[in-house]
Formats: structure tokens, C-alpha cells, sequence
């Protein structure tokens, strides 16, 4: 396989996880001796995905350290452009890591970079309303599970601090009438909870969406959570443990879908927080390279 001479590294210094990253680089790469790096440690005001854009012609691969927010806007200079990315999980959930079997130890992880142990695998990537996205976009209950979770809480105690804002999220929940044209068909539903995902994992060990959600199956899927009742949560956790179908949850796969709401919503496309009366999401197929273990 390709070795890629020239490596681009950004570092979120805000990413969840407190370690040394410095010094692992600094033994990793510049003591062995092996691969030219540049880092770049983001300061406040700076955008990766503007650095990236910048550096591309003289890169070959481009790796980041961060969470799943970082790796998206890492990921929104390199859509297309065939240039990998490598992804050093550095965040709480890292959940896209955990989707392509990326090690969640940030020593390995730079090591298969280091080491040319990897191989490249193109996934597919998201848009809505022209702003893409890798994991997926949230309304209702999803969304303000992430929006309302206490920051420093979240540093304490990690992702159970989500499950403290979902109580609160779960309890507050009022439904919405969506109107949804998936693939040119119309339906209208109700809901708690949307959720248009390009990705399975929910970043919770193995917990997934759905069994049949795949990163590079050139589709999205749509995933309605109807109410909060006990036995819809119930039905809904269950689904989502031992990956059987339920009522409780509406799911159609797609490679388009309008959502239409009746008032202005706040909504989440990966930890981008927007707000809008209309979705316009679709799927680009096979868009984006990923350096994966050669195992994985």
C-alpha cells in the first residue's frame, strides 16, 4: 500500500480527553524518525476544515485529534478530494471511531499512521441543507440530549452525563408533526425524536440505531422515536440491545429526505447546533477516505 510521506495533524486542545498528547506525538513520530508531520494545535477562532484547505496541496494525509465535532470539520475540506483522513479519538463519545473499529487508545492509533499499518476505505458522507455531516442529524429528544448536557458535568462523569439530560429531555418531550418526502414519497408522522443517521452506533459500547445501518451502503435511514411513554422507551431500548423491529419506532432507509415542521426547530447535525423550519438531507455516496486497522 501507499505510504503517505506527509502528514497533516490537528489538535483540538478543548477534546475530552486529558493526556499528554504532545509528548506521544513527540516520541511517536519526531523521535523514531520515520514520518514528516506538521502539527497544528487549533487556537480559538480557527477552523480545520480552513487550515486543511489550505495545506492540501502539499499533504498526503491528513489526521486529527478531537471529537466526532472536530473529525467533521476536519472531514468538510476532504470530502472528494481522495486525500484520507486519519482520526486520533479525543473526544467523550467518539462515536464514528467506534463505528469503523478505529482503536479508542490514542498511542495505537497514532502508531498505525506512524507505522503505515492501516488501510484506506471510502465511506459515505451527508448533506443538509448544503452543510455535511458524518454521523447524523437530530431533532427533538436526540438532539436536545446532546444540546442540554452540563459541559462540566460531561468532563466529570463523561457520556452518563448524557443520560442526566436525557432524563430531563424525555420528561420535557412534546411531539411534533413532521411532514417527510422520502425518495419522492410523502408521510406525515409524529414524533419525539428524529433522527436521519448515515451511521449504526450510538457511541455507547455496542449499542446500535439498527443492525441494518451501514456507513457505506450509499443510503441514510430515518429513525422516529413516537412518544415518550414508559413502554415506547422500553420497546425502544430493547430495539436498540438485541436489534429486533418495533412499533414504537418508525425507520425508513432512503438516499434523500425533505422534512417539513411547522414552526422553526432546533436541530443537530453532528455537534453543530441550527435551527430551521425545513431539511433538505441527502446522502453523497463513497465520498470520504478513511484510514482504518488492517484488521477492521
Amino acid at each position: 500500500m501507499k505510504q503517505h510521506q506527509r502528514i497533516y495533524l490537528i489538535i483540538n486542545p478543548g477534546a475530552g480527553q486529558d493526556e499528554p498528547i504532545m509528548e506521544m506525538i513527540d516520541r511517536i513520530f519526531h523521535d523514531s524518525g520515520r514520518q514528516p508531520i506538521t502539527v497544528h494545535v487549533l487556537e480559538e477562532g480557527e477552523q480545520a476544515a480552513d487550515l486543511i484547505r489550505k495545506v492540501l496541496p502539499e499533504t498526503d494525509l491528513v489526521a486529527v485529534y478531537g471529537g466526532d465535532g472536530s473529525v467533521t470539520e476536519a472531514a468538510a475540506a476532504l470530502i472528494g478530494t481522495g486525500i484520507p483522513l486519519a482520526i486520533i479519538p479525543g473526544g467523550t463519545a467518539n462515536v464514528l471511531a467506534k463505528e469503523l473499529g478505529i482503536p479508542q487508545d490514542t498511542e495505537t492509533a497514532l502508531r498505525l499512521i506512524q507505522q503505515n499499518q492501516y488501510q484506506l476505505k471510502t465511506i459515505d458522507t451527508g448533506l443538509v441543507n448544503n452543510r455535511s455531516f458524518l454521523l447524523r442529524v437530530n431533532l427533538g429528544v436526540m438532539a436536545e440530549m446532546i444540546t442540554e448536557t452540563d459541559p462540566d458535568l460531561k468532563d466529570k462523569i463523561g457520556q452518563l452525563a448524557y443520560g442526566v439530560a436525557t432524563i430531563k429531555s424525555i420528561y420535557e418531550a412534546e411531539p411534533v408533526s413532521y411532514q417527510l418526502n422520502i425518495d419522492g414519497e410523502t408521510v406525515n408522522a409524529n414524533g419525539v425524536s428524529l433522527t436521519v443517521t448515515n451511521s449504526g452506533s450510538m457511541g455507547i459500547g455496542d449499542l446500535q440505531l439498527s443492525p441494518d445501518i451501514h456507513i457505506n451502503d450509499g443510503l441514510l435511514d430515518v429513525v422516529l422515536l413516537k412518544d415518550t411513554g414508559v413502554l415506547s422507551i422500553l420497546k425502544a431500548a430493547g430495539s436498540a440491545l438485541f436489534g429486533h423491529e418495533t412499533d414504537a419506532v418508525s425507520h425508513w432507509a432512503c438516499r434523500e429526505v425533505t422534512i417539513t415542521m411547522p414552526e422553526e426547530q432546533l436541530y443537530l447535525c453532528d455537534d453543530c447546533e441550527d435551527k430551521a423550519t425545513s431539511l433538505h438531507i441527502k446522502v453523497v455516496p463513497a465520498s470520504l477516505s478513511v484510514v482504518l486497522p488492517l484488521n477492521s
